[in-house]
């Protein structure tokens, strides 16, 4: 008998990776190990910014600041086309990381939300690096649902630039919850993702529904503009 891949989630997961439908224990199966890159192509039906009327308008600059470094979401919209790339490789420092690549398809231009993700040096959660240049890194706990989904939530968020490393304040930072699970019905994953902040309430999120298709990432590569600009050491 042949041993499972040994993906990030699975290593974190341990026997609760089990748990997950076969679906999702598939995708999230792709690593070195496993030698599959997956690109899921869908449509996320709602992408939408929270905050109070005296809020929000304080949170457009974060916005359109974050999307010069593929971070978060600047826009809103409806029954937008989206794709997510998978795709994992060996970074510069030796490190197994899968690429987690988002891209909205809004009217007018598309935009990117890119995110890389490694094994926590712990081996007990996933590091999760945001970003063309890894500046911001959220630690993500993923658990197995009763009904086979799974949910993500992130723990501690830092900010790194140069010799800059600090902690983000839960003041200005968001809790992100990632709900994914597969509908036996449609043949589709259905996404939710829900960002918050602890005074100030809903940030941002977006859900919707997407396929799965699977190559073989000895043939394919990664391909050019996926990686990031800049890679950081620092856990």
């Amino acid at each position: 008998m042949t041993s499972a891949p040994a993906s990030l989630f699975r290593t974190v997961m341990g026997d609760a990776f089990e748990r997950l439908h076969p679906q999702l224990r598939r995708r999230f199966s792709v690593g070195l190990d496993s030698g599959e890159a997956c690109t899921g192509r869908g449509v996320m039906d709602r992408i939408w910014h929270g905050g109070s009327p005296l809020v929000a308008p304080f949170l457009k600059p974060f916005f359109a600041l974050g999307a010069t470094r593929n971070v978060l979401v600047p826009r809103t919209g409806r029954a937008i086309p989206f794709t997510i790339e998978n795709v994992p490789y060996r970074d510069s420092f030796g490190r197994e990381t899968v690429t987690f690549v988002r891209t909205f398809a809004f009217p007018g231009g598309p935009r990117r939300f890119d995110a890389t993700m490694v094994l926590d040096p712990r081996g007990d959660r996933i590091l999760d690096y945001l970003g063309t240049h890894q500046h911001l890194a959220s630690e993500l706990r993923p658990t197995a649902e009763p009904d086979g989904s799974l949910l993500i939530r992130s723990g501690i968020h830092r900010f790194r630039e140069g010799p800059v490393d600090v902690r983000v304040p839960a003041l200005i930072g968001g809790d992100a919850e990632v709900r994914e699970a597969y509908d036996e019905t449609t043949g589709r994953f259905r996404i939710r993702v829900r960002v918050t902040n602890r005074r100030f309430g809903p940030l941002f999120g977006y859900e919707g529904t997407f396929t799965a298709a699977y190559h073989d990432v000895r043939s394919c590569g990664v391909r050019a503009g996926l990686r990031p600009v800049r890679e950081e050491i620092r856990a």
